[in-house]
């Protein structure tokens, strides 16, 4: 179970091609994971089958009790015993995750045996089944406890392996450094925490860690590096704190510091915890105006960091309530300030800017000019990151317009440019989004989800700019018929539709929900669904969204597409 999904009777491993049955395979695992190994058959049946009637559910369950007893090798190895279904009731069972969840807390009850404990755990719960409903909570419980035990046992390079974002086993190598004599290695432990934590902006270590990084450079404090990450970090805490007047007065100086040091991507940092705490006291429009009008008579390297974090922050605020018309508004007057400054960064965003909003408004062939012009320009000021957002945009208009071969492409080379650029644990994972979108078929979109998330485990992705792939995951499973996984791929979704006041994601949501209704077979469920996902973009003047979502609810069939601009 841990690792793998593996079966031993009597001294036998039970091959996998005697699983071909996977609800037989379903059935054993649910009953393994079980207290007693037994459970109640119509709860089995609702696990393995929520989305058929009793009766048919009942049916199936017959036969993959048939199936897994004949892998198993008895007709004894699933009994009904009145209403409970139980695995091997006569036989010896031992389960490997039952072996290490009772071994793993007499370990940290007793303070002794953790190494013997962490034996056992070869990896994470079933990690076949990491859709299934059923194994998400005893799986995240194993995984927890085996994380205690790392700590207790002080391993903290592998707590860091398992969990890459945990503080404590980053400041605990960083006390260990120093303790050693090592100042150089805490400062280092601080550089790769603050790496893993830049994907969330405006997210940074902790006051504790930061004291220990301040006792780091103690004795090299005059360095400007050094002065201004320390700067940085504090202007987080009080930033994640509440306190914005403190967070934007450390934000500002730990720019000043950057600028003057020559710091590019601590300059990008700074500037968008200036933008955050603006935002979050509403204020955001007014600096971002300040600062576009101030930087865009300066095209340098620099200001091109402080661009990029405006930008981002306006890619945020683009899927407020009413954002596209209201960022459209201000940034037409602020292209002219541009010309006027020859800042080709200016004008570069602004043209990316308006072309969204003519996007999003569906206007689609105002939208194609203007992002060919942001394109260009973007280029032209050698601006990687506005490149990139152009390049994902396009494939957007493409995506509109129905020719998503022309939408992989452009993806493509943004994917491609994406990973070298200071925001790309924000930009990869919106090119995703966008590749499973332009798939030609919903069982290729599952392929391109599948490769996606191997492809940022373990790395750092900014929640907010995931917003899209879930999104794309959640219909591209239930188009594909999993619907487990589009299950859970539409409740990380949901978490993160939290983060916006109403706007574009909670109308995509609704469309979500009704694409996953009509493949669970509740046509009149999913009819309703959708024409609230086309009322709620018609108020926030989407129309090309709102057109497709009354087209979907037209159909009655199951949809062979999805294309949702929300973001």
């Amino acid at each position: 179970m841990l690792g793998a999904f593996r079966v031993v009777v009597d001294g036998r491993t039970v091959p996998g091609d005697a699983w071909k049955r996977t609800k037989a395979a379903g059935l054993v695992k649910i009953l393994a994971l079980a207290e007693g190994h037994r459970l109640h058959r119509d709860v089995v049946a609702d696990l393995l089958w929520p989305d058929l009637s009793a009766q048919a559910a009942a049916s199936n369950l017959r036969k993959a009790m048939h199936f897994a007893r004949a892998a198993l090798g008895s007709s004894d190895a699933v009994q009904a015993r009145g209403d409970l279904l139980v695995l091997l009731p006569d036989a010896e069972v031992s389960i490997d995750a039952e072996r290490f969840e009772a071994d793993g807390r007499a370990a940290l009850a007793s303070s002794a045996g953790e190494a013997e404990a962490l034996a056992l755990y070869r990896g994470d719960l079933l990690p076949d089944d990491r859709f299934a409903v059923w194994a998400e909570d005893p799986r995240d419980r194993l995984r927890t406890l085996y994380l205690r035990l790392l700590k207790a046992a002080a391993r903290w390079d592998d707590v860091i392996k398992a969990e890459p974002t945990d503080e404590e086993a980053h400041r605990a190598i960083m006390v260990r450094a120093l303790n050693a004599g090592d100042r150089q290695g805490a400062i280092r432990q601080f550089e790769r925490l603050r790496r893993r934590l830049r994907a969330d902006l405006g997210v940074g270590p902790g006051a504790a860690t930061v004291a220990v990084y301040e006792e780091a450079i103690a004795e090299d404090s005059g360095r400007a590096e050094n002065r201004t990450r320390a700067t940085l970090a504090r202007a987080l805490i009080a930033l994640n704190s509440g306190d914005l007047i403190e967070a934007t007065s450390y934000a500002r100086r730990a720019r000043e510091l950057a600028m003057e040091a020559n710091l590019g991507r601590e300059i990008g940092e700074a500037s968008a915890v200036l933008a955050i705490a603006a935002n979050m006291q509403n204020r955001w429009p007014e600096v971002f105006e300040a600062e576009f009008v101030e930087f865009t008579r300066d095209d340098s390297a620099r200001s091109g960091y402080i661009l990029d974090a405006q930008l981002c922050l306006a890619e945020f605020c683009l899927c407020g309530p009413d954002g596209h018309r209201n960022i459209a508004r201000r940034v037409a007057r602020l292209r002219t300030i541009a010309e006027r400054a020859g800042s080709v960064r200016g004008q570069a965003i602004a043209d990316l800017l308006l072309g969204e909003a003519a996007l999003f408004s569906g206007e689609l062939g105002d939208a194609r000019s203007l992002l060919q012009s942001a394109l260009e320009l973007h280029r032209r000021a050698g601006a990687p990151t506005g490149e990139i957002v152009t390049l994902q945009r396009l494939a957007e208009v493409d995506l509109a317009q129905d020719r998503p071969e022309e939408a992989a492409r452009a993806a493509s080379r943004a994917l491609a440019a994406a990973a070298s650029t200071w925001l790309e644990p924000h930009l990869v994972v919106r090119l995703y989004g966008v590749l499973a979108e332009a798939a030609r078929s919903p069982a290729q979109a599952v392929r391109i989800i599948e490769r996606a998330d191997a492809a940022l485990a373990g790395r750092s992705v900014c929640p907010p700019c995931s917003m899209g792939y879930q999104v794309a995951a959640a219909t591209s499973y239930a188009l594909a018929g999993k619907l487990d996984a589009a299950r859970r791929r539409l409740a990380n979704a949901e978490q993160l539709a939290g983060m916006w006041p109403g706007g574009p994601w909670h109308a995509a949501l609704w469309e979500a929900r009704a694409v996953l209704r009509r493949a669970e077979g509740h046509e009149d469920q999913a009819i309703a669904l959708f024409r609230e996902a086309a009322a709620s973009f018609a108020e926030l003047g989407r129309r090309q969204d709102e057109q497709r979502c009354l087209a979907r609810a037209a159909q009655r069939s199951p949809m062979t597409s999805g294309k949702s601009l929300a973001g």
